[in-house]
């Protein structure tokens, strides 16, 4: 899936090997799975009208982040 921050942001060496796209009201959320010589990486991307914040996940603490929102996600669940 092609979106409008590939050819400026990536490194050379960068590979996307998987992308998903999710849309609200008024945020775009890019999650994307890349690959360099370093290693694998989750890039999430939060874009708001111009603006853009990043976070990088490394693929051997996923699972950890993955359990982390669950656990929230649980609590939310439960207060409601």
């Amino acid at each position: 899936m092609f979106h409008p921050f590939d050819k400026k942001d990536r490194g050379a060496d960068d590979e996307i090997i998987c992308t998903e796209k999710i849309i609200t009201d008024r945020k775009t959320f890019f999650l994307d799975l890349k690959q360099n010589a370093r290693g694998r990486v989750v890039r999430i991307t939060e874009k708001v009208s111009t603006n853009r914040d990043r976070i990088m996940v490394p693929i051997e603490i996923l699972d950890d982040f993955i359990a982390a929102l669950q656990d929230i996600k649980k609590t939310l669940d439960e207060q409601e």
